[in-house]
């Protein structure tokens, strides 16, 4: 493809703003939308066991909180990403935060149960809006830019940064103020960038020529309602389910369907164009692998700090800011390495680095120091995850035809959410086998004293901690062999001028 495909309405005026001082400021109010985005899928998870009290649900409606937010989030986001495209992005921006708030505020309010689960749907309903808006955005306001990989840098820290960044957010938030404000705080956040937005981001003209694929549409979201709902029920009820059987595979087969009725349609949702680019579909493929280690990570360690060690929620989200610093500055610094190192080493590289610090994390016990058993891993897995989220981010939507900007934006939220969905069911039920079988080979002999079960309790979990951690490691491992050998050697060059460069 090149410049002259480009429809000069939409690229010339993209492409003319970019150079604008206030490119930068777009940034911030983008990755402050982001942030917002992400760290709601962790930052309500320290706010549990407050809700619970305060609201009265029982423990088998507790993961409801989370799934409601998951499921609607993760079955929309191809559609919220074509909207994109069809209705502008400025447009579904606005909207996108604009609902967000408003279901956050719903959420902070919730008097009962049922209100509060209709307020995290409707937090993903908008966030699947939201969240490839304001990539696609990002992609235009840095086209042809020299500081496009910085930019991505930045915005791919953000990413990865946000669900250790909700951690301690909902731990000082659920301490010191209540529950209730890790929905609120999302009104502050969307009200900043509603203002920055209406103020710094350029309208644009939507694209006529996009048609909705409603076909594909209701086979896609279908498809992902069911693999999530699958993989969430597989948490509490078990792999061998009927429910949790049913609905993955209902899922597995629609996805299937939807795959074959895109080549097959004069406008579909998805182009297959955008996921068979070698560079975008690797970089889609790597976010899809680092949320499964990366959710994990949060999930598991959190657990082992507060039950094992006994940290509050807000030393537990303390001791994550490490991570987040060593991530934030991998990312930053490496976002420009790309151009000379290429995608293959850096990514390959940071995921085996994310991987061998998480692998240290099998040493843990009862009495572990922080300093020299935790703090390593921690740092180790930020350096590896800002090369990868730094790079992935950036390739995600490189050379992707201008109509497209939208769902292919939308495309690696999904592989994110997708991915750390199947990462936390599945590890949870490899770190729950552990601890049975911990429990079979360690069988109590005697009368058991309040000593002896604690005991045993305690070393069922550092069983299923282990366990998880080395499944994670080895994910990321393999996974950065595999996705070395995919991306290209070397990093493409773009033409300055073109919004859309690249295009293998």
């Amino acid at each position: 493809m090149t410049t002259s495909d480009i429809r000069p309405d939409a690229a010339t005026a993209e492409v003319e703003d970019k150079h604008h001082a206030r490119r930068w400021w777009i940034l911030v109010v983008l990755a402050l939308a982001q942030l917002m985005v992400v760290l709601d899928a962790t930052i309500v998870n320290i706010a549990l066991p407050a809700a619970q009290d305060d609201l009265g649900f029982s423990d088998e409606l507790r993961q409801w909180v989370v799934t409601a937010y998951s499921l609607t989030f993760g079955g929309l986001l191809l559609l919220g990403g074509r909207l994109n495209d069809i209705l502008g992005r400025k447009q579904c921006f606005m909207i996108g935060l604009t609902g967000f708030a408003l279901a956050s505020a719903l959420g902070g309010w919730s008097p009962t149960f049922e209100v509060l689960i209709a307020a995290r749907a409707l937090q993903g309903v908008f966030g699947a809006l939201l969240a490839p808006a304001a990539l696609s955005l990002l992609t235009v306001t840095f086209a042809g830019s020299a500081e496009r990989a910085r930019a991505f840098g930045i915005y791919g820290a953000i990413s990865g940064a946000g669900g250790a960044t909700g951690l301690l957010l909902g731990g000082v938030l659920t301490e010191y103020v209540s529950w209730n404000w890790c929905l609120y705080v999302n009104v502050v956040f969307a009200a900043v960038a509603l203002v920055g937005a209406a103020k710094l981001i350029p309208s644009r003209k939507p694209d006529s020529h996009t048609k909705l694929d409603l076909p594909g549409t209701a086979l896609v979201t279908a498809g992902l309602f069911a693999l999530v709902y699958g993989l969430a029920n597989s948490e509490t009820n078990g792999w061998s389910d009927t429910w949790t059987l049913t609905f993955i595979g209902v899922g597995v087969a629609l996805l299937a369907a939807f795959v074959f009725a895109e080549t097959r349609v004069a406008h579909p949702l998805l182009p297959m164009r955008v996921v068979t680019s070698r560079i975008r579909g690797a970089s889609y493929l790597v976010m899809g692998v680092a949320a499964v280690g990366m959710f994990s990570l949060f999930l598991f360690l959190t657990y082992y700090l507060q039950s094992t060690l006994g940290y509050s929620p807000v030393v537990t989200g303390v001791a994550f800011l490490p991570m987040v610093a060593a991530l934030a500055s991998s990312a930053a610094l490496l976002g420009n390495a790309v151009q000379r190192v290429g995608p293959r080493f850096l990514v390959g590289g940071g995921m085996i680095v994310s991987g061998i610090g998480i692998l240290l994390l099998m040493r843990v016990d009862e009495h572990t120091s922080y300093v020299t058993g935790i703090l390593p891993s921690l740092i180790l897995g930020g350096l590896g995850l800002g090369a990868v989220f730094a790079t992935a981010m950036a390739y995600s939507t490189y050379g992707v035809d201008a109509e497209d900007a939208g769902v292919a934006s939308a495309t690696v939220n999904t592989a994110q959410q997708v991915g750390g969905s199947i990462g936390v069911s599945v590890l949870s039920s490899i770190a729950g086998t552990a601890a049975t079988g911990y429990v079979t080979d360690n069988p109590l002999t005697g009368p058991p004293s309040e000593a002896t079960l604690q005991a045993l309790k305690q070393g069922a979990e550092l069983a299923s901690y282990h366990a998880a951690f080395a499944w994670a490691s080895g994910i990321f491992i393999v996974g950065g062999i595999i996705v070395a050998l995919i991306y290209p050697l070397r990093a493409p060059q773009a033409d300055p001028n073109a919004e859309t460069a690249f295009v293998h």
